[in-house]
């Protein structure tokens, strides 16, 4: 006698593709939220580094010339950030410049529009969205 024995295709059913979607899904939804963020800290942490730098510059500008007068932050940093000439997501500007005063102010630009600003000055006041301090 000839038995013929049944060859059976092992496959996942659809229930089993769905749940694994599902639980993808659930993943990337928790993930890109927390990646978008950690980005954007990153761009903002770049922000202060600018500022902090941006800072000093004047500082040295001042112990040569007895006065933050004639300063120009152009002339002796850059004034966007990144500082390697990609998109830019924070531009600095220089306020409220006297003889003894400054602001430099980071304002907030493309991929970062809607962040805020933040903003130090000659007394290292460090101000973000008009709130004292820097965020972490």
């Amino acid at each position: 006698m000839l038995t013929l024995k049944r060859n059976r295709i092992k496959a996942f059913t659809l229930m089993e593709v769905m749940i694994v979607v599902a639980i993808v899904a659930i993943l990337a939804a928790i993930a890109v939220p927390m990646y978008t963020e950690q980005v954007k800290k990153g761009k903002r942490n770049d922000a202060m580094q600018a500022l902090l730098a941006a800072s000093e510059a004047m500082e040295r500008y001042k112990a040569a010339n007895f006065s933050y007068n004639g300063a120009v932050l152009g002339d002796f940093f850059n004034t966007q950030v990144p500082v390697d000439g990609g998109a830019a997501y924070y531009t600095l500007s220089l306020e409220n410049l006297s003889a003894t005063t400054y602001r430099i102010r980071a304002a907030d630009t493309g991929s970062m529009e809607g962040d805020g600003d933040l903003t130090i000055n000659q007394a290292g006041q460090k101000t973000y969205n008009g709130n004292p301090n820097w965020p972490d």
